[in-house]
């Protein structure tokens, strides 16, 4: 279990931990822009990439002013032990690489989440930088969710379906 953390020690452990879950975000990303057996899928992942590279560029140096430096803490760290595990099979199945995708769209909400609390805190602060680009980290990735999870239901309905007629016949 982590320390208590509150002040600057929780801002710092905030940024940490996006830092961190956002490098998964950028490793998954590369994997399943190659890997992906959906083409749709993949074309999206591979623009979501370099988004999200500039992201974590901007969140390392904005980090640093408050002392992060990417640490994963215990959600972080499941969080990138859980897409290295899922992303190292993608390539092996589509229901690998469906795993994968989840585990990449549940990594992209939980950006949404601190994004959102780190422009409260910032505007709290009166740290207007840090406010516009937590603002941003958090339209981009509530956009990439939403368009992953549309990209996923219908790898889902891909999957479920592809062994044609029988699929079908037992569905019924």
């Amino acid at each position: 279990m982590g320390e208590s953390k509150t002040g600057q020690a929780f801002i710092q452990h905030e940024f940490d931990e996006a830092i961190a879950v956002h490098q998964a975000i950028v490793e998954a990303e590369r994997i399943l822009a190659e890997s992906h057996p959906d083409k749709a899928a993949k074309t999206a992942i591979g623009r979501m990439l370099k988004d999200d590279e500039a992201c974590l560029r901007q969140l390392k140096q904005l980090g640093g002013r408050f002392g992060a430096t990417g640490k994963a803490e215990e959600v972080a760290a499941a969080m990138q032990e859980l897409s290295e595990t899922t992303t190292k099979s993608a390539d092996e199945a589509p229901s690998e690489a469906y795993e994968a995708h989840a585990v990449l769209l549940t990594m992209l909400r939980k950006q949404q989440d601190s994004s959102a609390a780190m422009a409260k805190i910032a505007q709290e602060l009166g740290d207007r930088e840090v406010k516009d680009a937590a603002t941003a980290m958090q339209k981009t990735t509530k956009s990439e969710a939403e368009e992953l999870s549309t990209l996923l239901a219908q790898l889902a309905v891909t999957i479920a379906t592809e062994s044609g007629a029988g699929a079908k016949a037992a569905a019924r």
